[in-house]
């Protein structure tokens, strides 16, 4: 008989509440300040990132494969024979190939790994919906062959008030940041089906962009029923407003609000407003 586990990553931004609700087993992302290491979400909450920022920006490091290697181990000590994880986008973190060699240790345990090639509610609500799969009953064959449909469903596309965090860390040059903060433009960024970051669209200040948002949903909504995640970074009050507007657009039927975790959150800073659309389901 099947004992099927779900793992993910921080990534997901599953709330611990969701975790536990659909047992969900979470391998965390390393938050890392100069005094002391955090354990993604378990330790630390996104809220705490924001409110520290103006001290101090932290880094961040992949999950500990010791952590995820004893994992795997409680888990089969505690009869699971059967273990999915959905993860990360490849091309935006090496999680995914870490766990693949820590379950490829593990050849008692028949293992799949998915790589969603996105990030934040794009992979955590088809981690969801994995789970869910697992509370009814379904087969690991069953869930496994579901993954790439449940993904096709899912996009996203975020804005951020600042590029401060993401010149700091990297992810975009500091000259092409300073250009545009210059400018005031606020990219609207999504991920391709390579699974790395591209700019969908450009606008100019805040309010269009929060505009372009609502646009973009629209536009979805209009094609057929949808679901919607509102994901906020430290920026709770658009955030609950963004809510409040794309709730009453037809077609939408569920517009819930999420929090972006402490791992995403380093590298965009506060004022990250973003939608996850989950069409046709």
């Amino acid at each position: 008989m099947q004992k099927i586990a779900i793992l993910t990553d921080s990534g997901c931004d599953l709330s611990k509440e969701i975790l536990k609700k659909y047992n969900i087993n979470l391998i965390p992302f390393r938050i890392i300040y100069k005094e002391k290491e955090y354990l993604d979400r378990l330790e630390i909450s996104p809220d705490e990132v924001y409110s520290k920022l103006s001290e101090e920006i932290p880094t961040t490091s992949l999950p500990d494969m010791e952590y995820a290697n004893n994992l795997l181990c409680k888990l089969k000590d505690e009869g699971y024979t059967h273990i999915i994880s959905i993860n990360i986008s490849s091309a935006l973190s090496g999680t995914y190939n870490s766990l693949r060699f820590v379950l490829e240790n593990h050849p008692e345990l028949t293992s799949y790994i998915f790589d969603t090639k996105t990030l934040s509610m794009m992979e955590g609500n088809t981690v969801l919906e994995a789970a869910k799969m697992v509370q009814k009953g379904c087969s690991y064959e069953d869930i496994v062959a579901a993954l790439p449909k449940i993904q096709e469903k899912m996009t996203g596309f975020f804005t951020l008030d600042t590029l401060e965090y993401l010149k700091k860390g990297g992810r975009i040059g500091k000259v092409a940041g300073t250009i545009a903060e210059l400018l005031n433009l606020k990219p609207i960024i999504s991920v391709g089906e390579d699974g790395s970051y591209y700019t969908y669209s450009k606008a100019r200040g805040r309010k269009q962009a929060l505009s372009k948002l609502k646009q973009i949903v629209e536009n979805f909504s209009s094609k057929g029923k949808c679901k919607i995640c509102v994901l906020e970074g430290g920026a709770r009050e658009d955030g609950e407003k963004m809510q409040e507007i794309l709730s009453s657009y037809s077609n939408i039927e569920e517009c819930r609000l999420e929090k972006i975790g402490p791992a995403l959150g380093v590298h965009t800073g506060p004022g990250l407003i973003g939608v996850c659309i989950e069409k046709g389901f």
